[in-house]
């Protein structure tokens, strides 16, 4: 049966990632010609239509919460962080900014001592640092300056990496489907407000994509929570990093981007520290579980 709930987990967390991969692809598409306020509100609005079900199923009482200012904080985090991502997939290769996006894990674990006082072990200090050289064997800062869209996705790393940690601090005493149920009409409010300044008649085609950005992310999002409760982290995060290589095959097939030989390399080092890391934690005695929280917490989803 253990096995089994594996399997299955593991199948969820593969359909998430191809999801999620499809729905980058999506967003770099429409960010060619819309601003990011608009694709953020679309890509939120219809994420709520796989949400209000779930909601409806559990009951309203699934919403009630006694932190709302921790909710507020983490919504408001978590939606700059999503535009910086944004910015960055209508610059970037969609590899590119899925290899530097990688690396939020390893800040959320450098984060976790001083923002929640979880012990941190010198061994993971040092898969850390070495995620860390894998991000700068991406950026290149030796090359040349930074460009916007890399600065941007460097932004919203970290940023996710805080939202990871709210995330797990809120999940002590919030459900799941409240922390991204707030967030997600969080962000619909804060970008439909500003959306009369830069609103732009999509056609149909647009249209269609604009709501496939939303249920496609939001049924994605579904898959992965639903897999980290049937399995350990340690055994469905690996899966998590196919989504470079699904991000590889969309951005060649729709744009004829190819990563360097830097970014596979640098992506590669941060994705063996970041596995490092996770098997540290799921074998460790003395840090308590991470909450399980889906990549759509926060990341350019």
């Amino acid at each position: 049966m253990v096995r089994s709930k594996g399997i299955v987990a593991i199948g969820l967390m593969v359909a998430a990632t191809t999801l999620f991969a499809t729905l980058d692809a999506v967003i770099k598409w429409l960010m060619a010609d819309y601003h990011v306020v608009q694709v953020m509100f679309f890509r939120s609005a219809f994420a709520l239509v796989p949400l209000v079900p779930l909601v409806v199923r559990q009951g309203p009482r699934v919403l009630a919460t006694r932190r709302p200012l921790a909710h507020g904080l983490r919504s408001l985090v978590g939606v700059v962080a999503v535009a910086s991502f944004f910015i960055a997939f209508g610059e970037l290769p969609l590899a590119q900014v899925i290899a530097v996006s990688f690396a939020a894990p390893l800040i959320m674990t450098a984060l976790s001592g001083p923002v929640l006082g979880e012990a941190v072990e010198a061994r993971r200090w040092v898969a850390v640092a070495v995620g860390f050289v894998g991000v700068l064997m991406i950026v290149r800062p030796d090359a040349a300056a930074p460009s916007a869209g890399m600065m941007a996705a460097l932004v919203g790393t970290v940023l996710y990496a805080v939202v990871m940690v709210m995330m797990r601090d809120l999940g002590r005493t919030e459900p799941s489907v409240t922390t991204v149920f707030w967030f997600t009409l969080t962000c619909t409010v804060v970008t439909g407000l500003l959306l009369p300044w830069h609103w732009q008649a999509p056609g149909w085609g647009d249209l269609a994509l604009f709501a496939a950005s939303g249920i496609v992310g939001g049924t994605a999002q579904l898959l992965a929570t639903q897999a980290l409760r049937l399995a350990p982290v340690a055994v469905v995060a690996p899966f998590d990093y196919l989504h470079l290589v699904f991000s590889v095959a969309l951005g060649w097939a729709v744009w004829g981007d190819l990563p360097t030989a830097w970014t596979l390399a640098g992506a590669a080092v941060i994705a063996l520290c970041g596995l490092v890391v996770v098997r540290m934690e799921a074998s460790s005695p003395t840090l308590p579980a991470a909450n399980p929280t889906t990549p759509d917490s926060g990341r350019g989803h």
